[in-house]
C-alpha cells in the first residue's frame, strides 16, 4: 500500500498543490510554520476523514475560502484507487472513493491505513488517559468497523446522558434506557480493547527487548471498570446502575469505557510514575512500532507512516532504532533538516516547502 500523489485545494495554507511521492521515503523539509505538518495532515485525512490535530473540520479550510479539497491516489496490490474529501466552512464533508460518494465514514476505513507519530505521542506514557484511549481508538477504528460504530454510538449516548445529569434532569426511565445502551456499546468497545492490548503487550515486549538489547521487559495492562475483569453487558450495566447516585451528584457519568486506561511496566516498575524520560520515550517508540506490526498482522499489509517532526525529539540512538525498523513502510518525515541517516541516500524524495508552496 503506497500513496502515489496528493492534490490540495484551499487546504490550510495551500491554495493549490499537486505532488507525487516516492514509494519508500519522502522527506518534507522547511522552516517551522511553512506547511509541512499541514501536508501530512491532509494525507492522514484521506484515511480517517478527520485530522489528527483538530476535531473541527472547518479549521482545515483556508481563511476566507468556502471549501477545502483533498484528493489522494493510492496503489494497493497493483490496483490504483482514489479518495477525495471536500470540506466546507461549516464542517460538512463529501467523501468519494473511486469517484463514488460514500455515505458512511466507516466505508473509508481499511482503505488507506496510516500511522502518525508526533512529538505529542512521545509523552503518551505520562500524559492524561485520554491520550492513551485515543491511541487505541485510532487503530481499532481503522481496523474494525464494528468498533467504530460501537464507539460512535457509545459517545453519542454518553453525551446525551451527561447533558441530563448536568442539567439535573433525573428522568429515571430515560437514564435506565441510556445506561442499557451504554452497557451494550461499552461492552463491545471493551472487548475489542482487551484483545488489542493483549496483542500490543506481546509485540511491544519483543520490540522493547530488541531496542534495549534484552535489558528491559515491557508489560502493558488494560485498566477498566469491569468487576473481576469480567467484560459482559450485565456487569457494565450493574456498575452504571450502582454509580447513578454518584453520577447525579457530580453531573457526569463516572464509570465506563470513557474512563479506561492502559499502564506500562518495565521490569516490574510503573513507567508513568517511576520511569526515566528515556524509558518513557523508548516505551512510546515501542508502541508505535508495535502498532505497525499489529496492522500488518491484521491486514497482511504495512501501513503508511507519518513522522511529524519526531526525529528532532529523539536522541541519535533512538533515531537509529526507529529508522532500522521502517524498511517495509512508505515513510513521510517532516523536518527542518535532512536526517543524517538519509543525507547520502539518492533513492529518497526531498520535498521542500515554503509558505504553502513546494519548490526544488
Amino acid at each position: 500500500m503506497i500513496i502515489k500523489s496528493i492534490y490540495l485545494e484551499n487546504f490550510r495554507n495551500y491554495e493549490k498543490l499537486e505532488v507525487e511521492f516516492n514509494e519508500k521515503v519522502n522527506i518534507l523539509i522547511g522552516n517551522n510554520a511553512q506547511g509541512k505538518t499541514n501536508l501530512i495532515e491532509a494525507i492522514y485525512l484521506s484515511s480517517m476523514s478527520k485530522s489528527f490535530r483538530t476535531n473541527t473540520s472547518s479549521d482545515l479550510v483556508s481563511f476566507n475560502k468556502e471549501f477545502a479539497k483533498v484528493k489522494v491516489k493510492v496503489k494497493d496490490d497493483d490496483i490504483d484507487r482514489n479518495v477525495e474529501i471536500r470540506i466546507d466552512n461549516n464542517s460538512k464533508k463529501i467523501i468519494k472513493k473511486n469517484g463514488k460518494i460514500i455515505r458512511k465514514t466507516s466505508e473509508l476505513f481499511n482503505n488507506i491505513i496510516i500511522v502518525v507519530f508526533s512529538p505529542d505521542d512521545l509523552s503518551i506514557v505520562k500524559n492524561d488517559p485520554i491520550k492513551r484511549r485515543t491511541f487505541i481508538d485510532r487503530e481499532l477504528c481503522q481496523l474494525k468497523p464494528k468498533y467504530y460504530l460501537a464507539l460512535t454510538s457509545y459517545n453519542k449516548t454518553l453525551k446525551q446522558k451527561n447533558a441530563l445529569l448536568k442539567e439535573r434532569k433525573f428522568n429515571d426511565n430515560l437514564i435506565e434506557v441510556l445506561d442499557s445502551q451504554l452497557a451494550k456499546y461499552g461492552t463491545i468497545i471493551s472487548k475489542y480493547r482487551k484483545v488489542f492490548c493483549l496483542e500490543l503487550c506481546n509485540i511491544s515486549n519483543k520490540l522493547q527487548k530488541s531496542i534495549t538489547d534484552d535489558k528491559e521487559e515491557l508489560v502493558i495492562k488494560y485498566i477498566n471498570n469491569f468487576k473481576n475483569n469480567e467484560i459482559t453487558e450485565e456487569n457494565l450495566y450493574n456498575i452504571l446502575k450502582e454509580n447513578r447516585k454518584k453520577d447525579m451528584e457530580k453531573g457526569y457519568t463516572t464509570v465506563g469505557p470513557h474512563r479506561d486506561d492502559i499502564s506500562f511496566y518495565i521490569n516490574g516498575i510503573d513507567v508513568k510514575k517511576y520511569g526515566s524520560q528515556g524509558q518513557q520515550r523508548t516505551c512510546a517508540l515501542t508502541l508505535k512500532l508495535a502498532e505497525i506490526e499489529i496492522i500488518k498482522n491484521e491486514t497482511e499489509k504495512y501501513p503508511i507512516l507519518l513522522l511529524d517532526d519526531v526525529l528532532s525529539e529523539l536522541d541519535s540512538e533512538r533515531q537509529e532504532k526507529l529508522i532500522s525498523h521502517l524498511d517495509m513502510v512508505q515513510l513521510f518525515i517532516t523536518t527542518t533538516d535532512i536526517p543524517k541517516q538519509y543525507k547520502d541516500n539518492n533513492e529518497i524524495k526531498i520535498i521542500k516547502i515554503k509558505k504553502g508552496t513546494v519548490y526544488n
